[in-house]
């Protein structure tokens, strides 16, 4: 037998990772559950949604709900295959699994993708956002940027259960924001109090042309932004290796995702919509501090620029996290490098965790050395890279459950409903969403026009870590 399908057979059936030995339990339900919703809460809505209103009018809130539902069912599969076997490799011990060693290569190395283009952004994010503040503008860009990636990375290495309290706190912050400007929103329209000249009310919908003022297509080419604005729910997933009661845990934190989309995303488009008319937001400015600066609330703009800064350090802080935690779990197959698989005296990988950093840096100078829209397509590879991971989260849950049918495995109580239907029109849906970057004639389209170039680099990185491979797994090359 070639060691290549020797090496298949060995994983096919694999119901343990080496990659979970040696972790601790140190992260609480409440930290679970405030990942669960920080997750689904960042940029994407205090920054994004503005330009969203913008274009696509109020029926964005249509497709943050059906966005939100496919979201759900990635990491509602996720979580059923939690249950079957919590594991800190999280989909790529997963894909080790159900789909070999292969498909666990590439869904780390994809994910890696992800998280890595996405931290280049946030670092650039958080010190942009930085320099709103006078105290802050002397200080060049990139030390501001290396200040805080080395503030977070510290932090993340000193122990998960920091990971975990940073978490949380971050959230706190986010939630908090939304239901403080939902309150007030919901006071504005109840008391008829004029913004910038309009009175609140569904009349403004109906005024400015109904809820897709502008036709269907900009409210289509907008998806693609909305479903990477949900980028990070899966994290709840790789945590689960670290949580002293996953069982218990992850079914909670997992159902609440969707009412939390429902209630802060949905909602928030909903009473922006009736706040103004959707025209009036713009691209680059938080739809909040467009509605509370039009009502003259002091310091809006500082406030939500504090609150945007925390969403960057938390998409940074997670990130820094699940590639750690990633890149260990392949390590101990032999493909990643081996030190990534190294744990410190406080049980946390920071092999991973240091290369990711490592890129993060990287990024600062790319910020300089490259045109602006080089760097916006280096970043839309977090986009496919996103795809291409809740693809096959989906894909390992359609062999789990077929493997359970023919009696192999059990399947919890916990369950992704109405399986198979779910999990093919969700993977119909993310295809479509690759189908509507082409439309986007500038990143989009290049970006997945590098597609082969991703492809090779996985190819070549597969050959290359061949050798380690087989050593690890007790395979020799005269094998073959």
């Amino acid at each position: 037998m070639r060691p290549s399908e020797t090496e298949e057979v060995a994983t096919a059936g694999v119901s343990h990772d080496a990659g979970d030995e040696g972790y601790s339990k140190s992260l609480k339900p409440r930290h679970i559950s405030m990942m669960a919703i920080g997750g689904a809460i960042g940029t994407g809505l205090f920054l994004g949604a503005g330009g969203r209103l913008n274009s696509a009018g109020p029926a964005l809130a249509i497709v943050y709900a059906v966005c939100g539902v496919f979201a759900f069912f990635v990491v509602r599969a996720l979580g059923e295959l939690v249950l079957h076997r919590p594991s800190s490799g999280a989909f790529v011990s997963y894909a080790r699994e159900f789909l070999g060693e292969k498909g666990a290569f590439v869904a780390g190395w994809m994910y890696f993708l992800n998280w890595a283009t996405t931290g280049i952004a946030d670092i650039t994010a958080i010190a942009i956002y930085a320099h709103y503040w006078a105290m802050f503008s002397s200080i060049p860009q990139w030390i501001l940027a290396l200040i805080m990636l080395a503030v977070v990375l510290a932090l993340n290495l000193v122990s998960v259960k920091i990971f975990g309290e940073m978490e949380f706190w971050f959230a706190i912050i986010k939630v908090g924001a939304v239901v403080l400007f939902m309150a007030i929103a919901i006071f504005l329209l109840v008391t008829g109090t004029p913004v910038d000249g309009h009175t609140p009310g569904p009349q403004l919908i109906a005024d400015g042309g109904g809820i897709m003022p502008h036709g269907l297509l900009p409210l289509v080419l907008v998806v693609q932004g909305v479903v990477f604005a949900y980028a990070a729910v899966e994290l709840v997933g790789v945590t689960a290796g670290e949580t002293a009661e996953p069982a218990k845990v992850m079914p909670k934190a997992i159902n609440s995702i969707m009412w939390r989309i429902g209630v802060f995303y949905v909602g928030s488009v909903v009473l922006l919509s009736m706040l103004l008319p959707s025209d009036e937001y713009r691209a680059g400015e938080s739809p909040f501090v467009t509605v509370l600066s039009s009502i003259g609330v002091p310091a809006a703009g500082d406030v939500m620029n504090l609150v945007v800064l925390t969403a960057a350090l938390s998409s940074l802080n997670s990130g820094l996290y699940a590639t750690g935690r990633i890149l260990r779990s392949m390590a101990k197959t032999g493909s990643a490098p081996g030190f990534t698989g190294v744990m410190n005296k406080s049980q946390v990988p920071y092999g991973g965790i240091l290369l990711t950093g490592g890129v993060c840096v990287l990024g600062v100078g790319l910020n300089y050395l490259v045109p602006a829209s080089a760097f916006e397509i280096i970043l839309n590879f977090s986009a496919v890279a996103i795809v291409a991971t809740w693809s096959l989260i989906i894909i390992c849950h359609l062999v789990f459950v077929k493997r359970s049918k023919a009696g192999l495995l059990k399947r919890p109580g916990y369950r992704l409903p109405w399986t198979p239907v779910t999990q093919y029109v969700t993977l119909a849906f993310l295809a479509s969403v690759l189908v509507l970057m082409w439309f986007d004639e500038g990143a989009g389209r290049v970006t997945l026009l590098c597609l082969p170039l991703i492809a090779a680099a996985l190819i070549v990185g597969w050959f290359t870590s061949r050798r380690k491979r087989h050593e690890l797994a007790g395979v020799h090359d005269d094998a073959e």
